[in-house]
């Protein structure tokens, strides 16, 4: 559909069971959607296999890997040798997610600080950009984004970005970026959206998150890759913009900040 503006998933987890019964037809769909690369993310180390399998299976697909801040403190600690060792596969585009989750785990505050900072000596050594899954954390986010960053320069995007606006701002200050996903599209986000108005347009990515949080009209129902593009129309709404220009907005970013899933895509 060449009419269709281009747009990337830049967050999504196709190994969960959810997508195992009609994998190849989710990446159909986003093809028809106009979603053509989707990162999708390894969130257990020892799940790092299956999710390149599935990268190397399919074209659009790249994936990053991490140990996601939920398992931080039953997971095995990863070292940033073994990342650096898994960034050596030409599909393999992010280090995480990572970051601090309070909500549900905060009794595992200390370990996932620690892995927190693994992953982001493994994102500054490899040049990759850190993938970031922050909830109800924000002040100690805040903090050692901060305390890792004047320790030495790396790239980084707050994905799934639902925190507050203070949190919003220390990442921005600090040169990451804001990535989108169907929490902005629901009807009472409207503070959400706001703090998305109000960050520069270079520095917003869209995303699933898939296979949850599908926005409207799927809310409630498994997201998938192609939604990305139903997530853009809003943030094009959001940034008072034409759906076709908020897409290639977002598609420079990603290039920017994915720099070797732009380069790969370049040379395939």
């Amino acid at each position: 559909m060449t009419d269709t503006p281009d747009i990337t998933d830049s967050h999504c987890h196709l190994d969960f069971p959810d997508f195992a019964p009609d994998l190849p037809g989710v990446v159909d769909r986003a093809a028809e959607a106009g979603v053509t690369r989707m990162v999708t993310i390894c969130t257990k180390l020892r799940h790092e296999p299956q999710v390149r399998a599935i990268a190397e299976r399919f074209a659009p697909v790249f994936y990053a890997a991490g140990t996601h801040p939920m398992s931080a403190a039953e997971e095995p600690l990863a070292t940033v040798d073994e990342l650096l060792a898994l960034a050596r596969h030409p599909k393999f585009v992010g280090i995480g997610e990572s970051g601090l989750d309070y909500h549900y785990t905060a009794d595992s505050a200390e370990a996932q600080q620690q892995s927190l900072r693994i992953h982001i000596a493994a994102a500054r050594e490899t040049g990759l950009p850190l993938i970031i899954h922050a909830r109800a954390a924000d002040e100690d986010m805040a903090r050692i984004l901060a305390e890792e960053y004047r320790a030495g320069a790396y790239a980084c995007v707050m994905h799934c970005f639902s925190s507050g606006a203070g949190l919003a701002r220390a990442a921005l200050d600090l040169g990451f970026y804001l990535s989108m996903s169907g929490i902005a599209t629901f009807p009472k986000s409207k503070e959400l959206r706001e703090i998305f108005a109000a960050a520069p347009l270079d520095r917003i990515l869209v995303e699933t998150d898939a296979p949850y949080l599908a926005p409207p009209p799927h809310r409630g129902k498994r997201n998938e890759p192609a939604y990305t593009a139903l997530t853009a129309r809003v943030g094009a709404d959001v940034f008072g913009m034409d759906y076709p220009d908020f897409a290639a907005a977002t598609q420079a970013n990603f290039d920017r900040l994915f720099s070797k899933a732009a380069a790969w895509r370049q040379a395939a």
